[in-house]
């Protein structure tokens, strides 16, 4: 028999159980606090030192729990952390980031003896089930909310007053510990195969750049004789190979300035810049097979081949062959060769067309030039069908995980 439902009054929840509860965060919860909720800006500057070594206790930032950053920890002294009780954090506390990444959301798992809460997020405990809320804040459409709870500002932000007037769900008791329950052993089985599928886009990546960088550096006759090259990144080329400077093989420009309001998100010309295409530009600057550099930036040494007519912007060297060569061994070649590592060190990493152009490669002759695209092109496609085919697994999991737990916690799926 089905469960009974009735209307939420709440357009993006819908319908609830009849025995559901919809109340006010802050009915529900036992403490909404932050990190500024130990004293005025004056007193937390004068109180509160930031420290790079590690220390008494670690100041939680939503870059230490999210693994998408690799910012070093800031630490606090025994003082800054008593100064912060109303902010720190022992475990279980859902973390959410209410500047900049609104709609994040965290359970804080201890990463070290001592926390507490940094700037940027507000920090929740529930009088009842922590892991319930945490999965009510994680369902999509809940999410959605919270970015709009806030001003109609650019950056989607909000703060303690408007959170504690957040709408909410509030099953009986046992109900929100049986689906924090079904919900984590539910998720943990999803994000395993997720995880397991990643590892395995990653082999593959793996295994596609080792059989680049096998082949074009040995062709594909694996008995072939070698010899030794003096070439730092090679040590030995086939023997009837050549070595060779890159300036005997092409010469390199910087494509021409184009300021970032000229840049349509749509058009007919696709601008290239140091990291692959920017935009789109009326215009076009080069028509033909090119090979192009990324010459600033931290990925400074990206390739890319590009055919056809495009702008190439004064962040890309453009190479224009000078003898008879296939672009795409080329292409492959220059990847192989990890440009990246021949960046100069500044604020600004950068590689000049004079410095490429002086490195030394090994060149076969054409015909075996093209064998090894040809082969390699066919391999990679394959390769990269099955890491598509990984990733389109990665995305309908990630849309079926959404799914469940939305339903889930809104009581359209009534669990046994």
């Amino acid at each position: 028999m089905a469960r009974a439902m009735k209307d939420s009054s709440i357009e993006w929840i819908g319908d609830i159980p009849a025995d559901w509860e919809i109340r006010k965060l802050d009915s529900v919860a036992d403490k909404i606090t932050d990190f500024v909720a130990s004293g005025s800006f004056a007193s937390l500057k004068e109180n509160v030192r930031y420290r790079d070594e590690p220390n008494y206790a670690m100041l939680i930032r939503t870059a230490d729990l999210s693994n998408r950053s690799n910012k070093k920890h800031v630490y606090i002294d025994e003082s800054a952390y008593t100064f912060l009780s109303n902010s720190n954090l022992y475990g279980g506390e859902i973390i959410l980031p209410n500047i900049g990444s609104v709609g994040d959301v965290y359970i804080y798992e201890p990463i070290y003896k001592r926390a507490s809460l940094a700037p940027n997020s507000i920090m929740v405990m529930m009088k009842e089930s922590n892991r319930f809320y945490y999965y009510w804040f994680l369902s999509p459409i809940v999410n959605n909310a919270l970015k709009n709870i806030g001003s109609d500002s650019v950056q989607a932000k909000f703060n303690k007053t408007q959170l504690r007037q957040f709408k909410v769900a509030r099953p009986p008791i046992d109900e929100q510990q049986q689906i924090a329950k079904y919900l984590d052993e539910k998720v943990g089985q999803i994000d395993s195969i997720i995880d397991k599928t990643k590892s395995s886009i990653d082999d593959y990546k793996s295994y596609k750049q080792s059989i680049i960088t096998e082949t074009v550096t040995k062709g594909l006759d694996p008995t072939v004789t070698m010899k030794d090259s003096s070439i730092d990144w090679l040590p030995q080329i086939p023997k009837s190979w050549n070595k060779t400077k890159l300036k005997n093989i092409c010469r390199m420009k910087s494509g021409d300035n184009l300021i970032s309001e000229e840049i349509n998100s749509a058009g007919e010309y696709a601008v290239y810049g140091g990291n692959g295409i920017r935009g789109y530009y009326p215009e076009y600057n080069r028509d033909g097979t090119y090979v192009l550099i990324g010459r600033q930036g931290a990925l400074c040494g990206n390739v890319k081949f590009v055919e056809g007519k495009f702008w190439a912007t004064e962040h890309a060297l453009v190479t224009e062959f000078t003898r008879v060569c296939n672009p795409k061994y080329f292409l492959l070649l220059l990847q192989t060769m990890n440009l990246n590592q021949y960046s100069l060190s500044s604020a600004q990493p950068g590689l000049s067309a004079n410095q490429i152009l002086n490195l030394h490669v090994c060149l076969p002759e054409l015909r075996e030039q093209t064998e090894i695209a040809t082969f390699l092109d066919s391999k990679c496609k394959h390769i990269d069908s099955l890491v598509e085919q990984k990733q389109q697994l990665i995305t309908e999991l990630e849309s079926y995980k959404k799914s469940l737990i939305y339903e889930v916690v809104t009581g359209k799926k009534e669990i046994n």
